[in-house]
């Protein structure tokens, strides 16, 4: 009998298990108000697409061999975003649609891939594949911008031209970054340990070397201060509002439907996120310090990858690879918050797995390709480096979970709770679930917040 009892236990359990890992992995569509454009059409698609891939193949010219090798390489592209779009999981969001978040992972894989067979290249060979991509890039040589000469003269005019293009990127990214993180603490903390990397590398990339107003005024206060705020700022108008979807086939005006449409493309609801809490173990504090230091791995294979393969700053392949980056972090971003605050949640999320592939996978290219760099690497640096990021973002995360529990919200000994924001809607006081010895509490607390927005995030 407690044998019966122990397996049946077990598979409740699992079944919980593949419960939470599928709600982050293959979220389904709430509510659906237009049919057709959530019921399968493998048949058509499958019948367009061979019937396209039949005239292309006998209707264009073959004679240019570039030609033909471009044009099938982007068949091989259409086709793997096909089988995406019928194969790959939906991930955690579902606006606009599904099938939008299945290309995104489905190019995400395609990256992966592209890196790996990139790997086994030599330099000279990844710059002609580079080259065959962009043949803007043949014969040209990159003049890096120097930013830390004469830094003790300072002048208004001087101040303006440092506020260019880059400086406009630097304020929108941190909006980016601030949409998909949502905690002040974190963010600043990945803001000024950047200024600190850019500080230990700035012998191996000359444009990584600034004037101290440049670098902690204009760069760490002015574009990404604001861009935190007014992320920030957006995030919390977001939380604000009251979502209640309408069916577009309840709305008789034309002008409805078009603004209905449109919104399509926005958040179905948006809750507030709370990567720590009173709860938080030293696990949790631990994988969120590994989310700072991974962040800035990924944005040091960004500069790294356009200085060893001599790709000009603002060409349109940094560009793309930023652009793809950036729609791929939002899916990561939701379920490696899901997996770190929620301990039912056993597994990464395949998004987030890749993305971890990716970033790792950009380093080794870099470590391959650059090895005439990185011989000049004064190794101490990037010791002091590697130890700053530790030891400063544990004592920035811990400073954050101190404060949670000391400041942001209210607890007992004998019991578990939950913020205003986390209560039912109806309610404005912080709700007690009594504690108990098999976590129930806990477990109770992981559902209803399934149960309401979605843990904290966008859908």
């Amino acid at each position: 009998m407690g044998m019966a009892t122990m397996s049946t236990d077990h598979r409740e359990l699992h079944a919980e298990e593949v419960e939470h890992f599928r709600f982050i992995n293959e979220k389904a569509v709430d509510d659906i108000s237009l049919g057709v454009f959530y019921k399968p059409h493998t048949v058509t698609l499958l019948t367009v697409s061979v019937l396209g891939l039949l005239y292309a193949a006998f209707t264009r010219n073959d004679d240019v061999q570039d030609d033909n090798i471009w044009t099938g390489f982007c068949a091989v592209v259409f086709f793997f975003l096909v089988i995406s779009v019928l194969a790959f999981p939906n991930g955690p969001f579902t606006r606009p649609h599904p099938a939008i978040w299945r290309m995104v992972f489905g190019m995400s894989v395609f990256y992966f891939i592209f890196l790996v067979f990139v790997l086994f290249q030599t330099r000279k060979d990844f710059r002609r594949i580079l080259e065959w991509l962009y043949p803007d890039l043949e014969g040209i040589k990159v003049e890096e911008k120097e930013y830390a000469a004469n830094c003790s003269e300072i002048d208004l005019p001087r101040i303006v031209s440092h506020l260019d293009c880059f400086a406009t990127a630097h304020f929108l990214g941190w909006i980016t970054k601030a949409v998909l993180i949502r905690h002040y603490g974190i963010l600043w903390t990945i803001s000024i340990m950047w200024e600190i990397t850019e500080m230990a590398f700035c012998h191996l990339l000359p444009n990584f070397a600034e004037c101290w107003w440049d670098a902690w005024v204009l760069d760490v206060l002015v574009c990404n201060g604001l861009g935190i705020w007014f992320g920030m700022f957006l995030c919390k108008k977001l939380e604000m509002r009251n979502y209640h979807w309408e069916s577009i086939k309840d709305i008789h005006t034309t002008t409805g439907k078009l603004r209905r449409i449109v919104l399509q493309f926005t958040p179905v609801s948006w809750a507030d996120v709370k990567w720590l809490d009173p709860m938080s173990s030293y696990r949790r504090v631990a994988e969120v310090c590994l989310l700072i230091i991974v962040w800035q791995l990924s944005e040091l294979n960004t500069f790294f990858l356009k200085h060893i393969m001599e790709v000009p700053q603002n060409h349109n392949l940094n560009v793309w690879r930023l652009f793809l980056i950036c729609l791929i972090s939002a899916p990561t971003i939701r379920q490696y918050y899901l997996y770190v605050t929620d301990r039912q949640c056993k597994r990464l999320g395949t998004q987030c797995w890749m993305f971890c592939a990716i970033t790792l996978t950009e380093a080794i290219v870099c470590l391959k390709f650059g090895t005439d760099l990185f011989k000049q690497t004064d190794i101490l640096y990037v010791m002091y480096w590697f130890l700053v990021q530790l030891i400063g973002s544990v004592i920035c995360v811990y400073l954050c979970a101190v404060y949670a529990k000391k400041w942001r919200w209210t607890s007992l000994e004998d019991g578990f709770f939950v913020t205003d924001s986390e209560a039912s809607p109806d309610s404005s006081t912080p709700k007690k679930i009594q504690r108990t010895g098999n976590g129930t509490a806990a477990n109770a607390y992981n559902l209803r917040k399934r149960q309401q927005q979605t843990n904290g995030g966008v859908d």
